[in-house]
């Protein structure tokens, strides 16, 4: 028998935490912090929830990371992320940024479906939802690819306790 200790964060909660936590974090131009161990992080915390965004990786190399959002202390969401520029085009990057700061408030997890800016296209396409998704994002300028990412993640129950 499984007893429940704590009740879940909603789920229509949950994504807005979501949107607030990320506008205020890369997309957006937040200075990281860099950790000592050579990674990048930003922080979010409002109310019961708190928002960890940690990667490793710098233009040019692969990226490589995971959000996580923690519910009064414990996790309920993470999502984890790998990818890489393909050839080096910092104009990519600042379409990345320009799309993730556009991310639907229905996915609030990466970038829309489709984002244009200028020769450069930004596509994301996912299965799931917030509860249980995996998703892969592009970025081509012309009909060259020039940047890649896939990404997964879902809630986490709640630590429970058994009998």
């Amino acid at each position: 028998m499984v007893i429940e200790t704590e009740s879940a964060p909603q789920e229509r909660e949950l994504m807005d935490f979501l949107m607030k936590a990320k506008h205020d974090g890369y997309a957006f131009g937040k200075a990281p912090i860099n950790e000592l161990d050579g990674t990048h992080s930003t922080r979010f915390s409002e109310g019961d929830y708190d928002f960890h965004d940690n990667w490793y990786g710098e233009d040019g190399t692969p990226v490589g990371g995971i959000e996580k959002v923690s519910y009064r202390g414990k996790p309920c969401w993470e999502m984890i992320y790998f990818g890489k520029e393909l050839v080096d085009d910092r104009e990519a990057i600042s379409v990345l940024r320009q799309a993730l700061s556009s991310m639907p408030d229905s996915m609030p997890t990466r970038g829309p479906n489709i984002f244009e800016s200028g020769e450069y296209t930004y596509k994301n396409k996912w299965e799931g939802d917030i509860n249980h998704f995996a998703g892969l994002e592009v970025i081509t300028r012309g009909d060259a690819m020039v940047y890649n990412l896939a990404y997964r993640g879902g809630r986490r129950p709640l630590h429970a306790q058994t009998r």
